[in-house]
């Protein structure tokens, strides 16, 4: 048997993914199937790819050293085939500010890589974007879960607590995850990091005020209707005259993902997520 480039696609998403199953539902096939698709590749190389026991799965050192050469000849050619295709663009959704420089960088690779241009879109609720076909990929923050969605971890941003400027928080250099539990707290019940439940131990009766996107967030804090936490690149790139950045001690920092729908990848859209990826791991050293 030759080796194909489903072979080759399936290796990659099993390694990224972790899991057999999760690599499954990010290639909209059955895991029996991926099982025998990595097996086929196995033996059609005569070597072992992935270590598997019933808890965990590994690439061993031959699996690591093939993926990453086959990364740079997927790469190839989904660039090859994105710059031949008549849509020459991809959406990327994302909800506010995106985290920088990992976003321009990224963006500029895709289109130096495929010709392609990026189009960025604003949207309050990404999720619901995916699923009807207005973005191709988003960048989200926070738990991100759903049947029909790939996400790919990026990296984590620390948080500072938002305040605002009538608030006695508003002088202090630091404040304590566990002290800030104990001021009301506004939400973004849509793409918001931060809510009641992300304290170990929440206070039932604490005043929690809602809002469904950042910029009725930001006025509600300034407001003085409570407080926030968000990732740190808000107090570089936000200026409201009503509201502090304060640092907090012991806040859990903020996931970052790249998300898509894992039925709908395009040449292109690969080229995205590995460009995404490749500065996602840059950023990270």
């Amino acid at each position: 048997m030759n080796v194909e480039l489903r072979h080759l696609r399936a290796l990659v998403a099993v390694i990224d993914a972790g899991t057999f199953t999760g690599a499954a539902e990010r290639l909209s096939i059955t895991q029996p199937a991926l099982t025998r698709t990595i097996q086929q590749l196995e033996a059609t190389l005569g070597t072992r790819l992935l270590e598997r026991t019933s808890r965990s799965m590994e690439p061993t050192d031959d699996g690591r050293a093939f993926a990453e050469r086959v990364r740079h000849v997927l790469g190839d050619l989904d660039a090859a085939v994105a710059s031949v295709q008549a849509n020459r663009t991809v959406r990327l959704g994302f909800s506010w500010l995106l985290p920088d420089p990992w976003a321009h960088d990224t963006i500029a690779a895709c289109e130096q890589r495929s010709g392609a241009r990026v189009l960025l879109q604003r949207c309050d609720d990404p999720v619901t974007a995916l699923r009807d076909g207005v973005v191709d990929a988003a960048v989200m923050r926070g738990e991100v879960s759903g049947a029909a969605l790939a996400v790919h971890h990026l990296f984590s941003e620390p948080r500072v607590a938002a305040v605002s400027a009538r608030s006695p928080l508003a002088e202090r250099d630091t404040v304590t995850w566990e002290e800030l539990g104990t001021h009301p707290l506004v939400v973004n019940t849509l793409t918001g990091t931060t809510r009641a439940e992300s304290w170990a131990a929440p206070d039932p009766n604490r005043e929690i005020v809602t809002c469904t996107n950042f910029d009725e967030w930001l006025e509600l804090v300034a407001a003085d209707r409570g407080v926030g936490a968000v990732p740190v690149a808000a107090r570089r790139r936000v200026h409201h005259h009503n509201v502090r950045f304060v640092d907090i001690e012991g806040a859990a920092p903020t996931a970052v993902s790249l998300v898509y729908i894992a039925s709908r990848v395009t040449p292109l859209m690969r080229v995205l997520r590995d460009c995404a990826l490749t500065e996602a791991r840059r950023l990270r050293r």
